[in-house]
């Protein structure tokens, strides 16, 4: 039987929606079906009075199961800020305050508008196709076959890194408390408890990391508040004003770049890399665009409105830092949250007779605080792992196993072949407790910076092939192909300071895993053929 001439023939517009597979239908254009996601939609048959009226509606999830849209927009939200707010803003920004003083500040501000220049970008291929893969299925549709398996299993691979870091951060936040209990026995029970949470459906992920995420928001407006009470109050001391911004050398009291006599590097630009890396994560919001309700509103709202949160997070965390007391006085183990609350030691309240301190309360709010960011973290990583290997199981880089999903519609194959390599920081931590965190965390840098590359020249691609098809797409970009120049141009500088300033082994890394990757592919190809 051969297709008449009256069939009516609707594209979806490479959205896949079905893939016919019909013997009896004998043309040469159902070889388009797979590629373009046409649907034969009612047929009328008129010719040669043929008895059999045929009609196909055969969408995917008919044939197939599927991820299940259970995020609403405040999951969504919540789940897109706190990927970037980690253990790095608690604990970390002290490191790049002694490089560059109070410029460090303009740092910030400006990495954040190239973090926000690349969430765009993704925002606008996400919005336009809200299908599981991320960055990884456009990388393999617009660019190429091999930049959508290196986007997705170089992704997959920071991510590992990242929940084994975070493994490790968990073990030591909970010594804190109880000391005795060994490190690779706290990250154990953490490791099988988040697991099991993503096990479960994906509402209930959204849930879990809503709260950890509304845990460590309110710690930074907290900070930040109270900070301003001491300042304008009176009684956050004699130094406290907003005159050390400027004090002790000027805003740039270590310049843009310069080597110390003992062959250190310092200054804005040598901060930028350990500035940049605090931005790590927000491309989490193109992971969820495959179960987001109604993505073309809640992707754009969470991408336009959590940058500009962000940056008042981290500017106005700094700004705080650095007026409450002179930045001479920063170290690079020093945390804004322990300098402000710290000036509450001298105070204590009685409550039913019983009196508390303040000095234990921060200790012990503050140690929370952390815990709770390292379990955000190492939660968002086993949710965009597992998500990331299913979208790559869906396009044949990877094996068809891993699509396999449960009854709550996760992906159980997925979630535990990446549980099971995050499983080695355990070994790691019981064999080499001392330096787990150092070595996995050199090995991060690498993978992020391919990560946003790619992400910013798969978007050109995108754009291209748009505009070449004359569509018009619905969340475009900011100041495109500008931005995307800018953005490559950055991260490619940022890899240059890390060579100079004495961070080699993350550089030297890449060429070595961008051929490990590509041999890989070319030996699964050649097995396939």
């Amino acid at each position: 039987m051969r297709l008449g001439q009256n069939m009516c023939w609707e594209s979806y517009a490479d959205q896949r929606y079905i893939s016919l597979t019909v013997p009896i239908l004998v043309n040469p254009i159902l070889a388009w079906n797979y590629q373009y996601g046409l649907r034969l939609s009612n047929p009328r048959i008129c010719q040669n009075k043929l008895e059999t009226v045929l009609t196909i509606h055969m969408e995917k999830q008919n044939n197939k199961e599927e991820l299940k849209r259970g995020l609403q927009n405040r999951h969504i939200q919540l789940i897109a800020l706190g990927g970037a707010i980690g253990t790095g803003l608690f604990l970390g920004i002290g490191k790049a305050a002694t490089l560059a003083g109070p410029a460090v500040i303009l740092g910030y501000a400006f990495a954040g508008i190239i973090a926000f220049f690349i969430m765009r970008q993704l925002g606008e291929m996400v919005v336009e196709e809200p299908v599981s893969g991320s960055f990884s299925y456009f990388a393999n549709k617009y660019w190429g076959s091999f930049a959508g398996y290196a986007s997705g299993w170089n992704y997959w691979v920071l991510y590992i890194l990242v929940s084994m870091a975070e493994l490790t951060a968990i073990g030591v936040y909970v010594q804190f408390w109880w000391p005795e209990i060994p490190l690779w026995a706290s990250s154990l029970f953490f490791f099988f408890a988040i697991n099991a949470l993503n096990l479960a459906s994906v509402k209930i992920y959204g849930e879990t990391e809503f709260w950890f995420s509304i845990i460590k928001v309110v710690a930074i407006i907290a900070m930040i508040v109270f900070g301003v009470y001491l300042l304008i109050s009176g009684t956050g001391g004699e130094q406290a004003s907003l005159s050390n911004l400027t004090s002790h050398g000027g805003f740039f009291p270590k310049g843009w770049f310069s080597q110390t006599a003992e062959g250190n590097f310092e200054g804005l630009l040598s901060a930028m890399a350990l500035i940049m890396f605090s931005f790590g994560g927000l491309e989490l919001v193109g992971i969820t665009a495959a179960e987001a309700e109604h993505p073309e509103k809640n992707i754009p709202k969470a991408t336009n409105q959590v940058i500009y949160r962000i940056l008042i997070f981290y500017v106005g965390a700094l700004i705080i830092l650095f007026s409450l007391t002179p930045w001479t006085n920063i170290t690079a183990d020093t945390s804004p949250f322990v300098l402000v609350f710290d000036k509450l030691n001298g105070f204590e309240f009685t409550i039913f007779g019983k009196t508390f301190y303040f000095t234990k309360i921060i200790a012990n709010a503050l140690n929370l605080i952390v815990l709770t960011a390292a379990l955000s973290v190492y939660n968002s990583s086993v949710y965009s792992n597992s998500r990331m290997l299913y979208g790559l199981a869906e396009q044949g880089n990877a094996p068809r196993f891993l699509s396999k999903l449960n009854k709550n519609h996760a992906p159980i194959n997925a979630i535990l072949v990446s549980a099971l390599f995050a499983a080695v920081c355990v070994f790691i931590n019981y064999v080499a407790p001392k330096n787990a965190l150092e070595i996995l965390m050199s090995l991060v840098v690498s993978s992020l910076i391919i990560n946003w590359v790619m992400i910013s020249i798969t978007h050109l691609y995108f754009r291209k092939n748009k505009l070449d098809a004359h569509l018009q797409t619905k969340f475009p970009s900011f100041l495109y192909p500008l931005s995307n120049y800018i953005c490559l141009i950055f991260l490619i500088a940022v890899l240059g300071i890390m060579w100079i300033t004495g961070m080699k082994l993350p550089v030297e890394l890449i060429p070595a895993w961008l051929i490990l990757l590509y041999v890989s592919y070319v030996l699964i190809k050649r097995k396939k053929s």
